[in-house]
Order: C-alpha cells, then structure tokens, then sequence
C-alpha cells in the first residue's frame, strides 16, 4: 500500500520572492552553461579545421586524410556524431574563412555551429560574413532568419533610403535612423501582384505583421493602421503607425501605389508634425515619415528632401522577388547536409558538458 504524500506546509513569508529569484539565477547559469559549451565546441572545430589545413598545405597531406580522420574519430568517440567527412570538411573550411584566432574568439564562436554553416554556405567574403555575423549576434537570430536575411540581401539594402536625417536629426539619433531604414523593401511574403493597390498592400501588411516587421528590421513595433488624426475638427487618417525602441521615437509610414512624387511629402509631413502635437511624450524624440512607393528618381527626392524640415526617408517596395539569388559557394548547401548533421551539436556539446561534470 503506498504511502500519501506529505502535505506541504504553508511557504513563510519572502519565500516566493526568494523562489523566483532562484529560478532567475538556475536559468541564468543554464544560459551561460549552454554559451561556454557552444564556445568551446566552435573553437574545438576551428583548432580540427586549422590542424587539417596545415597539414594538408604543408606536409602535403591528400583529400583522403578527412576520410581517415573520420573513421579514426568516430571509432574513439562513438557517442558523437559531429565527425562526419561532410563536417569535417566543414571545419577545414570554417578554419580556413576565419584565419585570425581573435575574430573566432570574439565574434564568430557566439554563434551556435548551424549559424556558422549558413555564413560558409551563402556568403562568398569574410567582410559579409562578419557583418552578417554581428547582426545575428546583436539581434539573436534563429539560423532561419540569418538565411533570410541573407537571402534577401540585407546588407545591400541597409541605409539606402534616400533621406534628409542628417540634416534634421542630432547625431547619433541620425546614423541610427539611417542604418534603420532600407531601400528597397521586399513585401514578396504577401503573395500579392505587382498592379496592388495602396490599401490591399496595407491590409496585407497588417495581416502578416510578424513578417512585416521582421523586413522593416530591428526596433520597430506596429502601432495601428488608418490611425485617426483630429486636427482642428478635420479627420485625417495615418496608413501605418510604428514606434521604435532604439529611437524612442515614432515612425509614420505612408505607401503610394505609385512613382514617387514631390508633392508626397507635404501629406506625410503634416502627418508628422500632427503626431509631434498629439501623440508624441516630451521625452520621445522627434516623429520620422517613411514614404514607400513603387519606384523614384533619386536626384528628384534628393531634390524634395533638401528643403523640407522634417525627418523623412524615401524607399521603394517590391511585391514581388526581383533580387537575384544569394551567392553560393563550392561548399555543399545547408539543406543537403541537413539530416546528417541534425542533433550534431546536442551530442557534441552533451559530450563536453560530460567531460566538465567529471574533471570538476
């Protein structure tokens, strides 16, 4: 016959305070626990990676030696499985896109293995790679989204709205607000044809928030759609209302089914200078436009932005994919390697969290 469970007693008094803080501090230590794994299994595939290089550069050591090195590996840590040829070759290729230790060290050892394979594997140059790298870093990207972003081409994009920041916005709040907006944007996740109207672009936009704001980038959080300005009894509507963390500011977007035109930013300039006195906090700074349109002449809203004295970006949007495809690389793609390398990283790093647990 078993035995009833002992009902607990009623806590003492701070005891679910001091609970809860324990818990905070259980996760914490899993968190870094997880990152220094992480690390020292990136750095451990770096130090193979380099070791084949050498000998293979310097003592003239064949392609066949990974085969070797594989089986040989395999057979003394049966229990991993992150040294397949497959992977192996990827280390020797990962040694060989970082060369300098420091940059391993402090950038790229961050990042889980998954997300090391995808910068090999889409990206040609070492200054994309890391510039990809510090992006995912910053904004802890899945390994998806860092495919994502580098399909669509981030970094081409980043800052390349025309804009007038420099001149109506205080450093660093300007550069910020730059490197904030892009041009184009690509709204092909709506599935809708390139003849859409403004307000099917905009109910679609709403619709599929999470990948809208995924394009816009970092900071932005949506605010509403058609927001209602009363100004002096007049109604006006806002398309689109954003507010960026970063900024601490808010973002009025406006979408034009059309080439850009001049006469645009005098609509979206009164929108600003309406959520300045209305909504705007004393402490938030100022409210910036960001017009979309289907295409511009650059010189034309170079020209519109110069003499207007509030912050407004120009960009264009695709509804549909027009950017060619990412660069690949001699390396086999991420999805082909797939399977073989799932639950790789798991069995490694469960490995050297073994080896800590017994040399402690």
């Amino acid at each position: 016959m078993s035995e009833t469970p002992a009902r607990l007693s009623t806590p003492p008094e701070g005891y679910g305070d001091w609970l809860t803080d324990l818990k905070g501090r259980i996760h914490g230590a899993q968190q870094r626990a997880t990152l220094a794994v992480n690390r020292e299994l990136v750095l451990l595939y770096w130090q193979i990676g380099h070791d084949i290089l050498t000998r293979q550069s310097q003592q003239g050591w064949g392609t066949k030696v990974i085969e070797r090195l594989a089986q040989d590996l395999r057979a003394a840590f049966p229990s991993m499985r992150g040294f397949s040829p497959r992977n192996l070759k990827y280390m020797r290729a990962f040694a060989e896109a970082w060369p300098d230790t420091a940059i391993v060290q402090q950038a790229v050892a961050q990042l889980p293995w998954g997300h090391n394979l995808v910068l090999l594997d889409k990206l040609p140059g070492p200054e994309t790679r890391r510039w990809y790298a510090a992006k995912a870093i910053e904004h802890n990207w899945s390994r998806s989204v860092l495919a994502l972003q580098i399909k669509g081409r981030l970094l081409e994009r980043s800052g390349k709205a025309v804009s007038n920041f420099e001149s109506f916005l205080p450093k660093p709040q300007s550069d910020l607000a730059r490197e904030s907006l892009k041009d184009p944007y690509r709204f092909d996740f709506l599935g809708l044809s390139a003849d859409a109207h403004e307000r099917e672009i905009e109910r679609a936009l709403v619709k599929h928030v999470t990948e809208f704001l995924l394009e816009l980038g970092a900071g932005f959080a949506f605010v509403g759609k058609q927001v209602l300005l009363n100004v002096g009894g007049d109604e006006f509507f806002i398309d689109l209302l954003f507010y960026h963390l970063k900024l601490r500011c808010y973002v009025v977007v406006e979408l034009k089914g059309g080439k850009f035109k001049p006469e645009h930013l005098g609509q979206l300039g009164f929108y600003l200078a309406a959520v300045d006195g209305q909504v705007k906090h004393p402490q938030d700074s100022p409210t910036i436009g960001l017009l979309l349109c289907t295409s511009k002449n650059k010189v034309v809203a170079e020209y519109a932005l110069r003499d207007n004295t509030r912050p407004i970006g120009v960009a264009e949007y695709q509804l549909v994919e027009s950017l060619p495809e990412e660069l690949q690389t001699s390396l086999p793609s991420i999805e082909q390697i797939e399977r073989e390398l799932a639950g790789e990283e798991v069995s490694a790093q469960d490995d050297l969290l073994e080896g800590a647990a017994d040399a402690s």
